[in-house]
């Protein structure tokens, strides 16, 4: 766990988001360790200071500008028929929710690591929920919710942060409608979300909200995860309100996502929303991807790997093949925007519409297995319906789902989806 409040954790972890965005910081980076693992607290806020002089290296060919405000104004909506979005919208939430199930007992295990633990439980390629292991592999260490999350383990499903966000947004869509700030989000995540049940840069803009500091600065102090993949997961919400409006759901995915993220974080979460909203809207997933890339600003990293991830699957390569771009092209943190989000469109596009080919794609590529597993299936669910989600994944869970949010717990998905439907119904486009 990347703790928010310990300088050990904190330093070294800046060093290596600078590192990975183009600053000079490669010497500090292992100074920054080593001051950790001597607890040398003194030495660390010295490398901090370091690492917050530098400049990024003049021959960075990327542009990032940190808070993206102009999205593409070319991002045309697509007509829809309004008789089919209710069943698109349960899809959504059921693919969310079975996927995110689907990912967690393997979250933070590598790609050869999934593979050697899924062949041990004699289930690769994976297909359903991830089979319960009484004696792990040497080696491995599958994730806490293991106990809880595995085949046969629950009885609802059980409780992630993935699903809390979304029905965060949920609630905060239903109180303030599309004219929702980032400060009033800020207050509805310090009313309903424990402060325990956040991670990462979510757990940075948390810390300094209660100290005092409002957005943007929430994502940029002392906040080493600002690139990461918090801001993507916590979005679909704003796609299931805006079907064939991709710029809208991106407007409002970087209302939300400017409280804690900056730059490809950023970008990630505009390109989520407006992947979903236009899923809902088209039978081919490319297409969806296609669309949710004019949101992205064009000469960042992730449209550079987007679109290579587009050109491969054009070319006949294999997913196995885009897997292996992903590992050597996006050799970043595990829980970072660029290698997970290759993860999400590398399974859209090589699932050839069989939910469970999909889901198992995304888990068996490693990293963020959760999270990118719950935004696959709800693409996924998005663009297929509820009844590509298979019955017998639905049936364990019982329709209901646990979570942390306050006014959420044991709610169900058939709720969820209703909700949601009456808010999209009642939502006026944005007067500012």
């Amino acid at each position: 766990m990347h703790d928010v409040l310990d300088p050990r954790d904190l330093v070294p972890d800046e060093a290596e988001q600078l590192v990975s965005a183009g600053y000079p910081a490669e010497e500090l980076l292992d100074r920054a360790r080593q001051a950790a693992a001597d607890a040398d607290l003194p030495a660390l806020a010295a490398i901090e200071n370091e690492l917050a002089a530098l400049q990024r290296r003049p021959d960075w060919p990327y542009e990032e500008p940190v808070t993206p405000t102009d999205l593409t104004p070319s991002v045309a909506t697509t007509e829809f028929d309004e008789d089919a979005l209710p069943d698109r919208v349960t899809g959504a939430w059921l693919g969310r929710c079975v996927g995110n199930t689907m990912g967690k007992p393997v979250e933070g295990l590598g790609r050869a690591e999934v593979r050697k633990y899924l062949e041990a439980a004699g289930d690769w390629p994976l297909s359903g929920f991830v089979p319960y292991l009484e004696e792990v592999p040497a080696g491995l260490t599958p994730h806490p919710s293991a106990g809880e999350a595995s085949d046969g383990q629950f009885d609802a499903i059980p409780r992630d942060d993935d699903l809390d966000w979304t029905m965060l947004g949920l609630h905060v869509l239903e109180k303030y409608g599309r004219d929702v700030g980032t400060r009033d989000i800020a207050r509805e995540w310090l009313d309903r979300m424990p402060f325990t049940q956040t991670y990462t840069a979510e757990r940075v803009a948390y810390r300094n909200l209660v100290t005092g500091l409002q957005p943007p600065l929430t994502a940029t102090i002392r906040n080493p995860y600002r690139e990461w993949i918090g801001a993507l997961i916590r979005v679909d919400i704003y796609g299931y309100v805006s079907p064939g409006d991709p710029a809208e759901a991106a407007r409002l995915a970087l209302t939300d996502a400017l409280l804690s993220h900056t730059a490809n974080g950023v970008y990630g979460a505009q390109w989520a929303a407006a992947l979903v909203a236009q899923a809902l809207v088209v039978d081919d997933v490319a297409d969806a991807l296609r669309v949710a890339l004019e949101v992205v600003p064009p000469k960042s990293r992730l449209a550079e790997s987007q679109r290579a991830l587009l050109d491969l699957h054009a070319s006949g390569a294999g997913y196995e093949q885009a897997l292996d771009w992903v590992d050597e092209a996006l050799d970043y943190n595990w829980v970072h925007t660029l290698n997970n989000a290759g993860i999400i469109t590398t399974a859209l596009l090589w699932g050839e519409g069989d939910y469970v080919k999909t889901l198992g794609i995304a888990v068996g590529a490693g990293r963020d297995t959760d999270s990118t597993a719950a935004t696959v299936g709800s693409v996924f669910g998005a663009v297929h319906g509820a009844s590509a989600i298979p019955a017998a994944l639905v049936a364990q869970g019982r329709g209901i789902v646990r979570s942390a949010v306050r006014g959420f717990d044991r709610i169900t998905v058939d709720d969820l989806a209703a909700r949601t439907n009456a808010v999209r119904r009642s939502l006026r486009p944005s007067t500012s």
